[in-house]
């Protein structure tokens, strides 16, 4: 049995596979295949291991259909044409759970960061701006007792919930379609309408996965609605917020700052304007950029495709709403 694997992968992965006698092929190049030449590579492996934002849609898997599993590097699917896939019987894994606290931890980052705008003053330092003190100048937001919004509340936004529970003892709103009880009686998380959400939260935190219902939900209506003290956290996907419209709203004080671990596009280009802004904080979607973490999913990952390519059931196989 063959893997080919999109992405220089962690030796924990790796040594998985190895255990298993499965031969693995790595795509070592610094940039992303084409279409194309990922055909052509799968032509020749039993199982593809996905890591970056590789489209798998139907052209793909019509071509492509003869491999036994797809294991993705992530826990997002949205690049993937599940119904395409469960059309044609190929097992797609992902790796929930084992990046959630790394992940959350990188919300809880951008929000603190935003709030005191942490890299506005770094660059300020940098560019020799650090002497005359003078007190009204460029000051920041206390989060004690504020509340937070989560739009998402699975694993990661729970977390994140948790981190800021605990921390800054914030009072948690949330929209999901269903209930979370665990957040609820755990944390009094409360659920509440989107609209509510907005009008009502200190921080709305984005952990909800891109989907035809997520994408775009936050543009210029619903920053409109948010306080003009508001902090807008996305972590999630780039696409669940219209980039123009958050630029308009920060432009403008509908909303106070913006912590961005993805963007729309992505990567972000070095001349866009948000990153002069000293009310933003964006970082290259780092959220489980930890080595315990990466080698987590490595190793989730390849127990997928190992599974798979055994036609046993996957540890952890995407199941679409």
């Amino acid at each position: 049995m063959r893997v080919f694997i999109t992405r220089q992968f962690p030796k924990s992965g790796l040594a998985l596979f190895e255990k298993a006698g499965i031969e693995v092929e790595q795509w070592t190049e610094n940039r992303d295949l084409t279409q194309e030449e990922l055909i052509a590579k799968c032509k020749n492996a039993d199982a593809l291991l996905a890591a970056g934002r590789i489209e798998l849609n139907a052209k793909f898997l019509e071509t492509c259909q003869h491999l036994k599993v797809i294991s993705l590097f992530s826990v997002g699917y949205d690049n993937v044409d599940m119904e395409k896939a469960d059309e044609l019987g190929i097992p797609v894994g992902h790796t929930p759970g084992v990046l959630s606290k790394a992940t959350a931890d990188t919300a809880f980052l951008l929000m603190q960061a935003t709030a005191r705008k942490a890299f506005h003053h770094h660059k300020r330092i940098a560019k020799g701006d650090w002497e005359f003190f003078d007190p009204l100048q460029d000051l920041g937001q206390e989060l004690q007792g504020k509340t937070l919004g989560i739009f998402g509340l699975g694993n990661i936004g729970y977390e994140m919930a948790k981190s800021s529970k605990g921390a800054f003892d914030m009072e948690i709103l949330y929209h999901n379609r269903s209930a979370n009880e665990k957040a609820e009686s755990e944390l009094g998380a409360k659920k509440v309408p989107f609209d509510e959400l907005l009008e009502n939260s200190d921080v709305i935190s984005v952990h909800a996965n891109l989907s035809e219902e997520t994408e775009g939900v936050f543009d210029a209506d619903a920053f409109a609605k948010m306080k003009p003290t508001a902090i807008f956290v996305n972590i999630a996907r780039g696409p669940i917020h219209r980039q123009s419209d958050l630029k308009k709203a920060l432009e403008s004080g509908e909303i106070w700052g913006a912590g961005l671990d993805v963007t729309d596009p992505e990567p972000m280009d070095k001349d866009d304007e948000l990153l002069d802004f000293p009310n933003v904080c964006v970082l290259p979607h780092i959220g489980s950029s930890t080595f315990e973490t990466r080698n987590a999913m490595a190793e989730l990952s390849a127990r997928n495709a190992i599974a798979g390519l055994r036609n046993e059931p996957l540890p952890a196989r995407v199941k679409p709403d």
